[in-house]
């Protein structure tokens, strides 16, 4: 309870915060993601990662974002065909609709529900899943659907490599066959602990929540496969194969995640419907903690 509270009361922080004629949120907003991605996200990685206890159980957290970015990006394409919707239409959802927002606000939301012993599965979730999906897939539909076409095999490859939770990761993994000073790990958890607090501020601060009349339906469709179709298909996978552990738990929790904060930014920067891009990471994150406190109790 007292971490779900946290979360309530720096999203509203944040939203409050976009009031404030003599702030810039938009500055605001990318100076804390950018702490979150460059120090806190790491810092958390280095602190729980080397601990963790590797086995067969942790496939289904690998394996998992794969099966719901294809049935995502399936969804969509099978409604762009039905609606006939536009391209830009078409490319925002590819982005928004397959990768879940599992590292900003999955990890904050895995502690508030489960606590802070499920985080490093969502941290495998989102660091060898969601991260090396959005660079590598979410490269190919801007490559593909905005008006300039970047990125190439290289560009994508690079991105992975200096992105810096993915460098914690690496790095977390002699640390497990290393002495670990307890001052270290003491110093990573603290700074680890200003992610939730941070990022939820970051989010407040971006919300946008208006939307236009043509963009209803392809709205309605996106964040309906996102919130509900998807985590029911992942519960329903673990299910059918008879899966019980943590890792496929919390699997099935970060599948419900909304769409990811920065896949939403890359579909603005690139043109892609921006306004529902925007619609959909506001109201999904608003709407998730309705859906998500229902898939905990599936759970």
């Amino acid at each position: 309870m007292p971490n779900f509270l946290l979360i309530f009361f720096c999203l509203s922080v944040g939203i409050i915060m976009q009031r404030k004629q003599d702030l810039n949120p938009q500055a605001m907003s990318h100076g804390l993601n950018q702490y979150v991605i460059f120090v806190a996200l790491p810092a958390l990685i280095l602190a729980k990662m080397p601990f963790l206890q590797f086995s067969t159980d942790l496939l289904i957290a690998i394996l998992m974002p794969y099966i719901m970015l294809c049935f995502g990006a399936g969804m969509v394409l099978i409604g762009a065909r039905m609606f006939k919707w536009s391209k830009e239409i078409t490319g925002c959802l590819l982005l928004c609709v397959p990768l879940g927002n599992t590292s900003f606000l999955g990890i904050p939301m895995i502690t508030a529900f489960f606590g802070e012993e499920f985080v490093q599965y969502g941290i495998v979730y989102d660091q060898l899943g969601s991260f090396i999906a959005l660079a590598t897939f979410g490269t190919f539909v801007l490559a593909k659907y905005q008006p300039s076409p970047q990125g190439t095999g290289g560009g994508v490859f690079k991105k992975i490599i200096t992105f810096p939770p993915f460098i914690g990761l690496i790095v977390s993994i002699p640390l497990r066959f290393l002495p670990y000073p307890a001052a270290l790990a003491t110093c990573f958890n603290h700074i680890g602990d200003s992610l939730v607090p941070v990022v939820m501020v970051a989010v407040g601060l971006q919300l946008k929540i208006k939307l236009p009349g043509r963009y209803i339906l392809p709205f309605c469709h996106g964040l309906t496969v996102k919130l509900v179709l998807a985590p029911l298909l992942a519960l329903a996978l673990i299910k059918g194969v008879d899966l019980n552990n943590d890792a496929a738990l919390i699997a099935v929790f970060e599948a419900g995640m909304p769409p990811m904060v920065t896949a939403g930014a890359l579909a603005i920067g690139a043109g892609l419907a921006p306004k529902l891009a925007a619609a959909l990471v506001g109201w999904g994150i608003i709407l998730s903690f309705v859906t998500l406190t229902g898939l905990s109790f599936l759970l």
